[in-house]
């Protein structure tokens, strides 16, 4: 293993558990609202991925670079549906006799 390699292992331990320590203190009445917010950033993991996938020179590069564009996709994609859900029990539904 090399330096840049330790360094960078060290970075995303750290961040892992900052991370975790961020979202473990928010009330799960704000976490839906922050998740659906989170997807533009998701949406930016996703253009990194790419990026790094084209760039890639080693087969196995490649395949993790597709499995993280898949898993960003999912990502974003769940995201979305979850806001649209949260949407919806904002939404009045039309009764009989009524136009909204």
């Amino acid at each position: 293993m090399t330096i840049t390699q330790a360094i960078l292992l060290g970075v995303f331990v750290v961040s892992t558990l900052v991370g975790y320590k961020i979202i473990n203190r928010v009330p799960s009445l704000l976490h839906t609202p922050l998740m659906s917010g989170m997807n533009a950033f998701s949406g930016v993991t996703v253009l990194g991925c790419l990026a790094a996938t084209a760039l890639a020179a080693h087969w196995g590069s490649k395949l993790l670079g597709f499995v993280a564009i898949v898993l960003a996709m999912i990502n974003v994609v769940s995201g979305f549906g979850v806001t649209h859900r949260m949407l919806k029990m904002f939404h009045r539904s039309a009764k009989k006799g009524e136009d909204l």
